[in-house]
This record gives C-alpha cells, sequence and structure tokens, in this order.
C-alpha cells in the first residue's frame, strides 16, 4: 500500500511540523545489534479485542514501527517489512521470530541507510515496501527508494531477489527513472516462475511494471490506463472515518493490490481508489510489441469489490480481497460473489496477504488511516501492528 504522490508533499510537511520525519532517514549507528525485540504491546482497548469466533491468530505484534508487508517462505519461516514513511525502522527487512523478536535480512548492513552508505543505493534498504516469497522459496523485496514518501532517491529503486537459507543476494533488477520516475512508487509484486518475468504495481504514477527476469529489462505500461488510477472524487474510508486529507481532499491512491491466477495466465490488479478489479493475460504484458493502446484493450473489468489494499488469488481462482473499510478479510468467487472470510476489530486496515505452504493465510494490518495526514495532522491512538495467520477457507 502507498500514498497518492499529489499528497505527499503536504503529508511530509505535516509529518515535519509534528517532528516525526527523520533527518535523512538514517539508521541508528549500532550495527552490532542482530535480534531486537519489539516494544511491549498495550491493546486493552475493548475496540481492538478479538472478534468473537474470530479464526485469526496473532503470530506476532509491534507497537512501532509502522509495518505493510508480510511473506512466508516454505518451511514457515517469517518476513516483514518495514518503509520508513515516518519513523525509522532499525530494520526495515526483518525475519520474524519468536516473541515478537526482528532479526535483520538479509543482514545489518542491507537495513542500513544513512549519510555513510547513500553512494551505495543499490545494496541497501531505502524504503522497502514489499516481501514476497516465491513457491520456489526465494524471498523478494521490492523497495521503491522514497523516504519520507518524498521522492524517490537517484538509483534507489530495485528488486532484489535473497536466498532464505543462504542469507545471500542473488539478483538485484534496478529501475531506471524512465520506469521509475522521481515521482513514482513501487508498491506490490508477484513473481511468475513460469515465464521468467516480474509484475508491479507502480502507485505514485499509477502503472503497472513488466520485469523480464532473464534479461533483466523493465517496462512501464498502462500508464494512461483508467484501471491503474485512483478514482476521482470517490471518498475511501476505514472503520467509517473518511480518507481525507487536511484540506478535506479525498485520498487518491492508483494501481496497488495485485494478484496472479493460479496458471500465470492472468495479472489481476486494482487501484485503492476505486470499487473495481481489473485483469489482463500475462501474456499480453509480456508482448512489448503491442501498443499502449492495444495493450489498453487486452484490460477486463472484472468486476464491482469493496475498496481493497492487498489481494491474492488461492488455487481454485478465489480472489481475496483486504477490506480495509470493513476490518474483513474477503473473497470474491470465480462467479463473482464476495464472502467474507474473517470480520475482526483488530483488522485495522488490513495490508497484505500471504500465503503460506501449509495451508494458512497470513495478514499483516498497517492501520493507514491512525497517521497524522488523514487526522489534520495529529496521529490517532491504535493497537499494534500485527502478523495474523488462519487457515485458508475451503
Amino acid at each position: 500500500m502507498s500514498f497518492s504522490r499529489s499528497l505527499l508533499p503536504r503529508w511530509a510537511a505535516v509529518l515535519a511540523g509534528a517532528g516525526l520525519l527523520l533527518g535523512g532517514c538514517s539508521s541508528p549507528a549500532d550495527k552490532s545489534k542482530t535480534t531486537e525485540t519489539a516494544p511491549a504491546a498495550n491493546d486493552s482497548t475493548a475496540a481492538f479485542s478479538a472478534a468473537t469466533g474470530s479464526p485469526l491468530q496473532v503470530v506476532a505484534e509491534f507497537t512501532d514501527p509502522q509495518m505493510v508487508g508480510v511473506a512466508v517462505a516454505p518451511g514457515g519461516r517469517i518476513f516483514a517489512c518495514f518503509p520508513r514513511w515516518d519513523y525509522n525502522p532499525v530494520y526495515s527487512v526483518a525475519e520474524v521470530g519468536p516473541n515478537n523478536t526482528l532479526k535483520p535480512y538479509p543482514n545489518a548492513g542491507w537495513c542500513t541507510w544513512n549519510d555513510s552508505v547513500k553512494s551505495e543505493p543499490l545494496k541497501h534498504w531505502i524504503c522497502p515496501q514489499s516481501v514476497f516469497a516465491d513457491k520456489s522459496g526465494m524471498v523478494w523485496v521490492l523497495d521503491p527508494a522514497s523516504p519520507g514518501l518524498k521522492a524517490t532517491v537517484p538509483g534507489g529503486p530495485k528488486l532484489v531477489k535473497t536466498n532464505p537459507k543462504t542469507g545471500q543476494v542473488l539478483l538485484t533488477i534496478p529501475f531506471s527513472e524512465a520506469v521509475a520516475p522521481r515521482n513514482s512508487y513501487l508498491n506490490d509484486v508477484r513473481i511468475d516462475l513460469q515465464n521468467n518475468y516480474a509484475y508491479i504495481t507502480e502507485s505514485g504514477v499509477g502503472a503497472l511494471v513488466v520485469v523480464d527476469l532473464k534479461t533483466l529489462k523493465a517496462r512501464s505500461v498502462l500508464g494512461k490506463h483508467p484501471s491503474t488510477k485512483a478514482v476521482k472524487g470517490l471518498v475511501v474510508k476505514a472503520e467509517g472515518h473518511p480518507m481525507l486529507d487536511a484540506t478535506g481532499k479525498p485520498a487518491q491512491f492508483n494501481a496497488d493490490g495485485i494478484a496472479l491466477s493460479a496458471d500465470n495466465a492472468y495479472l489481476y490488479y486494482c487501484p485503492l481508489t476505486g470499487h473495481t478489479l481489473y485483469r489482463i493475460k500475462t501474456a499480453a504484458l509480456r508482448d512489448p510489441a503491442l501498443s499502449e493502446a492495444q495493450l489498453g484493450r487486452q484490460v477486463e473489468n472484472v468486476g464491482e469489490i469493496p475498496a481493497s489494499d492487498g489481494l491474492e488469488i488461492d488455487a481454485a481462482n478465489n480472489v481475496y480481497l483486504t477490506s480495509f473499510e470493513q476490518s474483513a478479510l474477503l473473497r470474491r468467487t470465480p462467479v463473482g460473489a464476495i464472502q467474507t472470510v474473517a470480520k475482526d476489530a483488530r483488522l485495522q486496515w488490513p495490508d497484505t496477504y500471504s500465503f503460506a505452504a501449509d495451508g494458512n493465510l497470513y495478514v499483516a494490518n498497517s492501520a493507514i488511516h491512525k497517521t497524522p495526514n488523514w487526522n489534520k495532522g495529529v496521529g490517532q491512538p491504535r493497537q499494534p501492528f500485527r502478523i495474523f495467520k488462519m487457515p485458508l477457507p475451503k
């Protein structure tokens, strides 16, 4: 999930005025620390208690900093990412251990971002937004490299493939400004091992990015198509709270959620500020001979959905939706029926999914609607950021 680029300068100013933006987003100097324990969570508020009969189990919880993404690799290892938005995480990508402990991933060096390493933007997490485990067990990290959501660091936007078994970085794919301009924000990624491609939503300008993992060439597509754009004038809500900035302007979130069909034939996606699910054949996305107009005609309107952040698809091609407006997890069946998988007050802005090999569904909550930008400059009380799991419904 990310913020509309048109609102970022205003949001950054609000945060700076509140003393929340950290100079240079520098990491703490103590690099010897390899494990940190999150501050104890205070969750006494009745509104934050689990819904009766909720299938959601808490896997981990963190008071700070803000967490947006989760990935579960084969074997059950859990990874999370903490973008440098309005806080400065010690570990911006971490492996989650018992008792809410965090271990820097792949190491402390990659998690360091300060003036001492600014000449090496491709060797450090600058503002990692998404972490994803592919079916072969490799863990990918998407870094839009936009600390404080102000602008990309030149040379910083990248997609990185890692091997969690060895802790090695296997591949780093940098993105030029033609693909990730200064006002871009690379948001979420899916890996197509069958065709050796990566597909990315870009929410700053509004586009999809297609990456050939053989040649490492990337293309930005559908940048002028309505399917990647926020619906103008639409006011989305979370827990009944309208997403309006300090001036009363509605949040405009572009292409965000993304998922691959079980057979890799279709890519599903949606703008967060919107109520429409789209899909396109991946074969069309992989064809550089198609013009933008031709590619646009390949986009299919799948149907109406509640406003959603994260998407995922199961083996039966049910599309799972994180419904921040309803504090719920939903799924859309292949025939278009919307079903509630879980509804729980603790799902404060459910963000991204990860399906584990053991049949469990994992989801992280990011409480974006509680941040100062959407509350006239004053952050609101919230529960801890959590990773939940539940059995994948049949």
